[in-house]
């Protein structure tokens, strides 16, 4: 590999020049600086690394495994980089999986692609001008968000969706187990960090809301009960009465019921929840006249009926409240806080309820202070949710099936205030039947792209309002 400029400062100080080797020999590149086996947590190890390279570009492998590169790999991501000037480049690819190479598609990184767990892959193209350049104005030392502040510097950044390079895959565990690591309360000093950058990057952008918020009026509408427990659902036979039962037992001093949309099932939970309804009034099942409906569809048709309470308090149809009290704090905070929406604390646990890792999902994340900028990083608010009918009759949820609570989690953020409840209040149980439990590569993508689309047009919106968020 004539030309080239090979650097290997290896976390662990052991020798992986085997990853270096590995890199196709058969073709000569100039002005690349290759360096492998590399930790881009800290901004130490990123001024180091600005401090040394001397070619026009910077090739960084971040893995101590091998790698394969394709034929003419190297050719294509240079080439692709100076045709548009690219700050940063990634690249689709394949990993090993045993003996099974399996490709790897990744999404392209939008205006609001602002989650610090975005996937670019193991192997990053940087123009070394623009690298230098992003490093020497971190004027904060991070010892984990270093890479997802440079990143966040970077002005443009290219997505090559062709297959260039292999690798070794090491996470082998299934979407479901996965999903929760941001929010692991062992990851919680590395969440501060990460908080910390996305703050500075929204701040620089012009798009950081002070902490002030538009008053939640007291609603005119006359409502049949207080709240109103919505739960959507599809062929749940094996879970719905479980949830449908927790909501009911709810102990308060006011009136309330259970909405259950039953979206076409056709598994025997719309016979179940039939029989159910002859057994309590409180229980309102509603059956669509639409067929393309979501769930967020579900959650509009529940709260445009004329059966809907003043706060309507998600509860979904795999799970169930963790107590008789979880109704009661919610309506608490939302008359003590006057906020559009609350949102509680969720344990982790198995189907017959046994808790489970991570344990206690609290998003302590969410703070009166940055809590509604911090939600343009993090993929989710937490549960259970709840909102104020009036305002939520105005707003809607998109017609989806995932991320429709997220959507408007970041719209209310937008103007009011969110209640938060630290204590235990839902049971997320995790079993095979979960829609989320082990999803292939191509659906996990598609949920991250709309995601990050609904932050990128939440990013537009809060732009016009300016950087100091006044209402």
């Amino acid at each position: 590999m004539a030309g080239i400029e090979c650097f290997v400062p290896s976390m662990s100080g052991e020798d992986i020049s085997v990853t270096v080797e590995s890199l196709s020999r058969s073709e000569a590149f100039t002005g690349v600086t290759i360096l492998s086996g590399v930790s881009l947590r800290s901004t130490e190890t990123l001024r180091s690394i600005a401090d040394a390279v001397s070619e026009k570009f910077v090739l960084i492998y971040q893995k101590d495994q091998p790698l394969e590169m394709g034929m003419f790999a190297l050719d294509r991501m240079l080439a692709v980089a100076e045709d548009t000037r690219a700050d940063m480049l990634y690249a689709d690819h394949y990993t090993m999986v045993g003996s099974e190479r399996r490709k790897h598609p990744l999404i392209d990184c939008q205006k609001g692609a602002l989650r610090d767990d975005f996937d670019f892959g193991s192997v990053l193209l940087f123009r070394s001008s623009s690298f230098r350049r992003a490093v020497r104005s971190m004027k904060e030392d991070y010892q984990w968000a270093a890479l997802y502040d440079l990143r966040l510097r970077m002005k443009n950044i290219v997505h090559v969706n062709e297959y260039l390079y292999t690798e070794i895959e090491t996470d082998n565990r299934k979407s479901g187990e996965k999903q929760f690591d941001y929010v692991d309360p062992k990851n919680r000093q590395v969440q501060i960090e990460m908080e910390d950058v996305c703050t500075a990057y929204l701040k620089r952008a012009g798009a950081w809301l002070r902490p002030s918020f538009k008053p939640v009026q007291p609603s005119q509408e006359e409502f049949p009960v207080t709240a109103s427990v919505v739960i959507p659902v599809y062929n749940r036979v094996r879970t719905v009465k479980d949830a449908v039962e927790s909501a009911l037992s709810q102990k308060c001093d006011f009136p309330f019921n259970v909405i259950v949309v039953d979206n076409h099932s056709d598994d025997g939970t719309t016979e179940l929840l039939s029989d159910m309804v002859t057994k309590d009034s409180r229980i309102i099942h509603l059956i669509p006249a639409k067929h393309d409906l979501g769930i967020g569809g579900c959650w509009n048709l529940a709260v445009h009926s004329d059966a809907c309470g003043e706060y309507a308090v998600q509860l979904d149809s795999d799970d169930v409240y963790s107590g008789p009290d979880t109704l009661a704090k919610v309506v608490q905070t939302f008359r003590q806080e006057k906020c559009a929406m609350v949102v509680g604390t969720y344990q982790m646990t198995d189907f017959d309820m046994n808790p489970i890792p991570p344990g206690v999902i609290d998003h302590r994340e969410w703070t009166e202070e940055n809590g509604r900028n911090n939600a343009l990083r993090v993929n989710g608010l937490g549960a259970p949710r709840a909102f104020a009918v009036s305002i939520l009759r105005t707003l809607n949820l998109p017609n989806t099936s995932y991320g429709e609570d997220y959507a408007l989690g970041l719209r209310i953020s937008r103007e009011y205030r969110i209640g938060r409840i630290y204590d235990v209040l839902y049971c997320c149980r995790r079993w095979e039947g979960n829609s989320d439990a082990a999803l292939d590569i191509e659906r996990v993508n598609a949920n991250n792209l709309y995601k990050d689309r609904i932050r990128t047009w939440e990013l537009q919106a809060r732009l016009r309002i300016g950087c100091h968020g006044d209402m």
